[in-house]
């Protein structure tokens, strides 16, 4: 092993095939979305170069709510980091530290992440329903008629009720994680904290967090990254409605292409949103969380 793994041409050989791969369908398509962005085409005549003109155009005299849409995206992404995360980090440290059917809870947990977003998009969208979902129901068999409204149609609810399911889908993927982060540390570590009498509640904060804060910081970019490029489960539940209260950058973006034929202006957003993750993701690995030895 260790002699092919000294041999660079054998290296390169396995390598080339997903590096091709990789150039084709990401780079080759990054590099064609930038072209585009720079022209004023409508995906049928000719193109006219504009420049910067499309990214100028997104935040100067923008009438298309390309600024809403980007801020519903940075409210999902905190959201997200204190929805997902620290009930992850919960039951992460709950299961791993012992519970009785661990591997129940812990199938049961990941079982959302497995499904499609539309289907997922679809079962919520029933339970939303105003006219015979299984919230508005719980509701009246409650007594609390109050509280029934049309969830997703409502600009005051939509974006929450969005988020409740983006929750739903996500949490058991980032326990899943963290889980294995915990499972890593060795037991005696946890031994030696209990001759100290540490209790249970000073072992997750003293000792399991910041021995898995590494792992949380994977899981907070997968977590920032998701929200700012997710399209499918918006586009499924509202379609960025209702009077863009749910839109997000890559459902205006998908309108702008497809249903207004703004191919340049339509794919600016689309490196937008790359530069975008790019940079959230270089700002959380600058954050450097304190490394214990034991």
């Amino acid at each position: 092993m260790n002699r092919f793994l000294g041999n660079k041409k054998a290296i390169a050989i396995f390598i080339l095939p997903a590096l091709c791969i990789f150039v084709f369908i990401v780079i080759l398509s990054i590099g064609t979305s930038f072209y585009y962005s720079l022209h004023d085409w409508d995906g049928i005549t000719e193109k006219t170069f504009i420049g910067l003109g499309n990214y100028v155009k997104l935040f100067v005299g923008n009438t298309d709510g390309f600024s809403k849409a980007l801020g519903n995206s940075l409210i999902l992404a905190v959201l997200s980091i204190v929805g997902e995360l620290i009930p992850a980090t919960f039951f992460a440290i709950v299961l791993a530290r012992g519970v009785k059917g661990e591997g129940f809870f812990r199938t049961v947990f990941f079982i959302p992440v497995l499904l499609s977003s539309v289907v997922l998009g679809q079962l919520w969208s029933m339970i939303y329903n105003p006219s015979y979902g299984l919230l508005n129901s719980v509701f009246t068999k409650l007594g609390l008629d109050g509280f029934v409204r049309v969830w997703l149609g409502d600009a005051k609810t939509a974006l929450l009720c969005v988020f409740v399911v983006v929750i739903w889908q996500h949490i058991g993927y980032h326990m899943l994680l963290i889980y294995s982060g915990v499972k890593w540390i060795p037991a005696d570590i946890f031994e030696a904290a209990e001759i100290d009498g540490a209790s249970r509640l000073q072992t997750a904060f003293r000792i399991i967090v910041p021995l898995i804060l590494p792992t949380i910081k994977t899981s907070m970019v997968l977590a920032v990254i998701g929200s700012l490029k997710m399209f499918d489960i918006i586009y499924v539940l509202t379609n960025g409605g209702p009077n863009h209260a749910t839109e997000v950058a890559s459902t205006l973006m998908y309108t702008s292409i497809f249903k207004k034929n703004l191919y340049g202006y339509g794919s600016s957003m689309a490196i937008f949103i790359i530069v975008e993750c790019l940079v959230f993701t270089a700002l959380i690995n600058l954050w450097k969380p304190k490394q214990y030895t034991y």
